[in-house]
């Protein structure tokens, strides 16, 4: 599986990019604008095409799953720590049936040692970052974790066939799409690579 995490800030005609991705096959866009408020989420969901908000999982006002048909939630590595160890509290009220969850790590051991059941995990950084200056690879070697794990961090057509040797069953991108020129090709020689090492 492929993943696409959004840039952090608004890149220009970011919807329209975002609709030729989902036309090209993109299945997992994650929703991830820190600098954005409620209001703010719930206006760039309006401008997103109703047909592909199911392939839409939110990392912040989780509650955004009750009001749109999304595809899951996502927890950062903090609101994890904080939310869910807790107990199951968290979800009262979260219309979750149906739904993914998954999480971010940055240690193998604690995504290993984890005993929340989410579909699926993001570990980074796999390779050096694309999109986060000074963000060092750290070639995690998973083969050994029986769980699905996404590898993110310097992922490009490149880095895709190392990855999958190290043990993930799926990619993160983000600076290796919105970086690009044109993001549309960039995934689709992405997404070309992957499905060739299937």
């Amino acid at each position: 599986m492929i993943v696409l995490i959004s840039p952090e800030k608004d890149v220009k005609n970011e919807v329209q990019i975002l609709h030729q991705l989902f036309e090209a096959g993109l299945e997992y866009y994650h929703l991830r604008k820190p600098f954005k408020n409620y209001e703010a989420h719930v206006s760039y969901l309006n401008e997103v095409s109703e047909k592909y908000h199911n392939r839409i999982v939110i990392h912040y006002f989780h509650k955004l799953v009750n009001e749109y048909s999304l595809k899951g939630i996502h927890f950062q590595e903090q609101k994890r720590r904080d939310a869910l160890e807790n107990g199951s509290r968290y979800f009262i009220g979260l219309q979750m049936l149906g739904k993914t969850m998954s999480s971010s790590f940055h240690e193998p051991e604690e995504l290993s040692a984890c005993d929340i059941e989410f579909d699926y995990h993001l570990l980074s950084p796999v390779f050096s970052s694309i999109s986060k200056k000074g963000y060092e690879g750290r070639n995690f070697d998973v083969n050994n974790i029986d769980k699905t794990i996404i590898g993110m961090g310097g992922i490009t057509t490149k880095t895709i066939a190392p990855t999958i040797e190290l043990g993930f069953q799926g990619i993160g991108v983000l600076g290796g799409v919105w970086n690009s020129e044109n993001p549309v090709e960039s995934f689709k020689n992405i997404q070309k690579e992957f499905d060739s090492l299937q």
